[in-house]
């Protein structure tokens, strides 16, 4: 066993250390041992630029067999290896020469993100070792709300593109209600700042050339308040004036009308302006959150056939368009599971997702009564860094284990890691990699990942911080959510205080003593540790030392107001709730100052305005 045991994000399925080692020096070369080398230039110009950049070599690529051996520093082989599975590798580092082999060169390419990642920790001076892999799951994803006010700018996408297929993920989606500029629709996202037709095609082939497959996404049902609550669509809505949930009433229109033939008809010519852009033949349509179905103008029909036989018939139509155009169709599954009965009638060409992000999620019993009538289906978790303005590490930990781990049990054939922007998308960027980082490696290999140093991996391979303190800031703050006493459901206490009044904030908090001075010292002591932490070479679109430390010193701001406002809701003290208010005053403009800038640093500036007037 090596002295310096190697940090890597995700940890392989088996590593065997062995005598000796390597020096790497120059006047060396990279062999594409395949009889398509031209395949795999991409992949070996990555490894190119990691040799140049991390250790200062240049080796040239060559694609001649008969190369003299002695002048080869790294052999990339493409062959049938019968010990593998599909996207696995072999890496075997010896004392004089290093090899990757794998079926394709997606294999190549993960074998390579491994090397990368052992030079970024030994340099030039690499232990002899051997190393065998393969992913737990075929398709591992992460998907991006972009409709929730946050439209990120397209070098950002990029940025966390190269971050993600370095930890070898390989789908990504890009959430959409309105925020593709649809040309028959401009009204829709005119204050959106959307992904624009050439920015997707742009993307995908970003994506493809990192393994990344770039799934179109548009929901076609619920969620669908943004298109019709303009006058031309209003008319196609379920309850165009609201209705009535379990938790209130939801102001406005929210799902299409499904006995509408014009639902429909909008719905078709979406797809007809969105997927030509990519080249991915699945298709996500959403329909999830049907809310008010049957509270409308199906209310009838829901009432003498059943909601669940209205919502499949129209899941029905959806399908078969969609079938019609060459495409896989992908739905979100909360809808069917409340209607086991119906999941029998479902194609079986279709892959149900799967959803829940809270730690004990019953994924377990869910997913099994898909897999019992053979309905493929991915697990779909999330980061948990929506509605809390910091994150919830441990229950975003506790939620992608179980969704890997009752996934592989019931035969999973994908891994889904949603990023959700939900009132106002208040959370940064980086609060999310550490639910980035965790799915990816849960996704990858359970088993050797069930136990991964999440703070380590996350400062090395996201932070790229040498001291090792940035990732236990992320992990720190993201679990300020436990220090008030109450635990809510997809939700943090303190996000919630920052939304609502503080009548309501009184109402809300009344069972517990939340401790808000504590939690004040406990950020502010954070925080501070944030100057220490020392950056290297992290991706330019990513952001570099100032840019991450003003997003965390943002996210440590929010959270000391929402104390303060805390604090000012349970004051008795008529000089302190003066002295409290007039802190908050003095507070705000600086806030919402710092909140544009900090914003405008990734993302586009459509919908800053909604989400700063949810401060207000």
């Amino acid at each position: 066993m090596s002295e310096n045991p190697l940090t890597l994000l995700p940890i392989p399925r088996e590593i065997e250390y062995r005598e000796g080692n390597i020096t790497l020096n120059d006047s060396k070369f990279i062999l594409l041992d395949s009889d398509m080398p031209q395949g795999l230039r991409f992949v070996a110009g990555r490894l190119q630029d990691a040799l140049r950049k991390t250790l200062s070599l240049n080796w040239e690529l060559v694609a001649s067999r008969a190369t003299p051996a002695e002048l080869v520093g790294v052999r990339l082989r493409i062959g049938h290896i019968c010990e593998l599975k599909p996207q696995g590798y072999v890496l075997s580092i010896m004392p004089d020469v290093i090899l990757i082999e794998a079926w394709d060169d997606e294999g190549i390419y993960y074998g390579i993100c491994t090397l990368i990642q052992i030079f970024d920790q030994y340099g030039r001076n690499l232990p002899c070792l051997h190393i065998r892999d393969w992913p737990d799951f075929l398709a591992r994803g992460v998907m991006l709300d972009i409709s929730r006010d946050k439209v990120y700018k397209l070098d950002t996408l990029k940025g966390l593109v190269d971050m993600l297929s370095s930890w070898k993920v390989n789908q990504l989606q890009l959430y959409m209600e309105h925020t593709f500029a649809y040309q028959r629709h401009p009204e829709v996202w005119s204050r959106a700042s959307p992904m624009t037709g050439e920015e997707i095609l742009d993307l995908d082939a970003y994506c493809r050339d990192r393994f990344i497959e770039l799934v179109p996404n548009q929901n076609s049902f619920g969620h669908m308040n943004r298109w019709l609550i303009y006058p031309q669509y209003k008319e196609l809505a379920e309850a165009p004036d609201g209705f009535e949930v379990p938790w209130g009433w939801i102001e406005g229109p929210f799902s299409l009308n499904p006995l509408d033939p014009r639902s429909f008809q909008l719905v078709q010519s979406l797809y007809d302006e969105l997927l030509p852009h990519f080249t991915s033949r699945i298709f996500n349509v959403g329909c999830d959150e049907t809310f008010d179905l049957g509270k409308g103008k199906s209310k009838e029909i829901c009432q003498q056939i059943g909601k669940g036989r209205v919502y499949l018939d129209y899941l029905r139509k959806i399908y078969e368009d969609v079938k019609s155009r060459r495409y896989t169709m992908m739905f979100w599954g909360d809808i069917i599971i409340q209607h086991p009965e119906l999941i029998p009638e479902l194609p079986r060409d279709v892959i149900a997702l799967e959803w829940g992000y809270d730690a004990n999620h019953p994924f377990a019993e869910r997913t099994e009564q898909f897999a019992k009538t053979g309905i493929p289906f991915y697990v779909c978790p999330g980061t948990s860094a929506w509605n809390s303005l910091a994150g919830r590490s441990d229950n975003a930990l506790g939620n992608l284990y179980n969704a890997a781990e009752s996934g592989l049990a019931n035969g999973a054939v994908g891994y889904l890691n949603t990023d959700w922007g939900d009132n106002g998308h208040w959370q940064t960027l980086p609060v999310s990699w550490l639910g980035f980082a965790a799915g990816a490696a849960y996704s990858w290999a359970l088993e050797s990942n069930n136990d991964i140093n999440i703070q380590k991996v996350l400062s090395c391979y996201a932070f790229r911080d040498k001291s090792g303190i940035m990732g236990k800031v992320a992990y720190d703050l993201g679990n300020i959510y436990r220090s008030t006493g109450i635990e809510l459901e997809n939700d943090a206490v303190l996000f919630e205080i920052l939304q609502r009044s503080l009548e309501d904030i009184k109402s809300f908090t009344e069972q517990v003593a939340v401790p808000y001075e504590q939690i004040y010292l406990e950020v502010d002591h954070i925080i501070r540790s944030i100057s220490e932490a020392q950056f290297d070479n992290l991706l330019p679109p990513m952001g570099g030392k100032v840019t991450i430390c003003r997003e965390f010193e943002l996210v440590a701001h929010m959270l000391k107001r929402a104390c303060l406002k805390g604090m000012l809701a349970s004051e008795e003290n008529p000089s302190k709730i003066v002295d409290l208010q007039e802190r908050l005053d003095k507070d705000l403009p600086e806030l919402l100052r710092d909140y544009q800038e900090v914003w405008l640093v990734r993302n586009k500036p459509g919908g800053l305005v909604d989400s700063i007037a949810r401060f207000k």
